[in-house]
Formats: C-alpha cells, structure tokens, sequence
C-alpha cells in the first residue's frame, strides 16, 4: 500500500472534518470542508483508500497546496 496525500486547493480555515482514521473512502469522496470566503469547499479524496491520518482540526488555518489527510492506498 502507498500513502496518498490529500491536498487542499484553497486557503481558509477548517470547518469540517468529514472522515476519521480507519475510514474507507472512494475516489472524489469529500474528506474535509474548508471556509474560504464565507464559501465551503470540499476536498476530495484523490483516490479510493483507507484514512491513515488526519493532519488538520476544526479551526485549523490551512493553505493552497497542504497536505490534509493521508490516505493508504
């Protein structure tokens, strides 16, 4: 198994963390909803995968290109 990076596309700040270490996801599931500019945006789970890591919480301030969640793919 690979480890996959989930990378968020825009800057904000987290404000919902969807999915939990252990959790299987599919290709273009949403794993985490950034707040950016009063806007929610989904961040998509690349590939299909188990969660192997959370790397931001609730609150979290996050920027264009970080990494997000690891997936075991």
């Amino acid at each position: 198994m690979a480890d996959t990076k989930v990378i968020s596309e825009v800057t904000g700040s987290i404000w919902k963390v969807l999915v939990a270490v252990g959790d299987s996801v599919e290709a273009d599931t949403p794993v985490i909803l950034v707040e950016s500019m009063k806007m929610e945006i989904p961040v998509l789970a690349p590939d299909a995968g188990v969660v192997a890591e959370v790397l931001v919480a609730v609150g979290d301030p996050v920027s264009e290109g970080q990494a997000v969640i690891t997936l075991k793919t």
